[in-house]
């Protein structure tokens, strides 16, 4: 099998360095492109993690690839789509806006950044909740005269909600949700970061735009691909969120209140969760968990600690679920999802392995 070529944008960053540790040794992607920041280009990537101090600012559990801790770093702007089949962008929006656009008017962009998240003809793709919204794709083609496109992925933060929600969708309804998330650290990345003595003993009640994007997303991704695939119709649920930072390196806890449309027990939500299986077509990706939900009897868990690498970090574990007496016919329970894993590279790569299998890649 042909291996696909593929470049990524934002290397160094704590979500770059994720795109690497999950492509080692992928089927059928091979990493043979780098580009971050211009202090960063002519370097090799061993060389542009240097900091001043002599450190070598590698921040993932993996071992840095020899491979890839050789290869010649690029300006993002440097970057030639004649050179690449594909493209994953780990850079932050303002970047994203400019440099996205101009590979993908040639080859497909999988990106980690919210610059296009909200446009009416790009989908929100969580592969085994909405694998059916990808055709949308060509419209994008079609209304900006690209060979390429740009498919982002959600916020980390909706990735574990809007999992857990579809099989709720599905077999009960859903009117309305209320979470409250405690989110992990590595969700802000590491320039800037969260300051350790603003996090340490403390948590941070405010992530600015969060709370929009939870709200805005999870609506989009739970709704259905118009007739004639040209745009997508947001889910009518109502979504209210709180989100918080808290001091966990990484997995980010979420406290979900749900209102169904019918009438079940704690037996039927916990039965509808456990069995769940999504999409069949994400069911053999490359990078598809086993299940994409588990759920946990002992009342202590999730906790992210435990519960955040389930299943290579692509699983959300729910646990704790239990009627609410507040909403109409209400429910609530706990999760746990892998910010950095299925809510940022894994997840990318994901739904680039499911566009590869819709015959929508290479």
């Amino acid at each position: 099998m042909a291996r696909l070529r593929a470049a990524l944008i934002g290397a160094t960053g704590l979500a770059g360095q994720q795109f690497i540790a999950a492509l080692k040794d992928h089927p059928f992607i091979e990493l043979t492109g780098l580009a971050a920041s211009p202090r960063s280009a002519g370097k090799t990537y061993a060389e542009a993690l240097k900091t001043a101090s002599g450190m070598t600012a590698w921040f993932v559990p993996e071992p840095l690839p020899a491979a890839i801790a050789g290869m010649k770093v690029v300006a993002g702007d440097a970057l030639e789509a004649k050179d690449y089949d594909l493209v994953f962008s780990a850079v932050e929006a303002d970047v994203a806006r400019e440099l996205e656009p101009k590979l993908a008017r040639d080859i497909p962009v999988f990106s980690a950044a919210s610059a296009f998240r909200y446009e009416d003809d790009v989908p929100l793709l969580i592969p085994p909740v909405n694998a059916g919204h990808a055709p949308l794709i060509r419209e994008q083609q079609r209304r900006r005269g690209w060979k390429g496109y740009v498919v982002p992925i959600p916020n980390c933060t909706t990735t574990g909600l809007a999992v857990t929600l579809a099989p709720l969708v599905e077999r009960f309804g859903v009117k309305a949700v209320l979470m409250t998330s405690l989110q992990a650290m590595s969700g802000a990345g590491r320039s800037p970061g969260v300051i350790g003595m603003d996090i340490l003993d403390n948590v941070i009640p405010y992530i600015p735009k969060e709370e929009h994007k939870v709200e805005v997303e999870t609506k989009k991704i739970l709704g259905a691909l118009r007739p004639g695939g040209e745009g997508l119709t947001p889910h009518d649920l109502r979504v209210s969120c709180t989100c918080t930072r808290v001091a966990v390196m990484e997995g980010h806890t979420e406290s979900v209140f749900v209102s169904l449309e019918k009438k079940a027990t704690v037996a039927e939500v916990t039965q509808a969760l456990r069995e769940w299986k999504g999409a069949e077509l994400a069911r053999g990706l490359p990078s598809a968990a086993p299940r994409w939900i588990e759920v946990l009897d002992d009342p202590f868990r999730p906790q992210p600690r435990l519960d955040r690498d389930t299943h290579g970090g692509m699983a959300t574990t729910v646990g704790r679920i239990r009627e609410d007496g507040v909403l109409e016919n209400g429910f609530k329970y706990v999760l746990v999802s892998h910010n950095t894993k299925m809510g940022a590279a894994r997840g990318a790569i994901l739904v680039a392995e499911l566009l590869r299998a819709q015959g929508l890649l290479g």
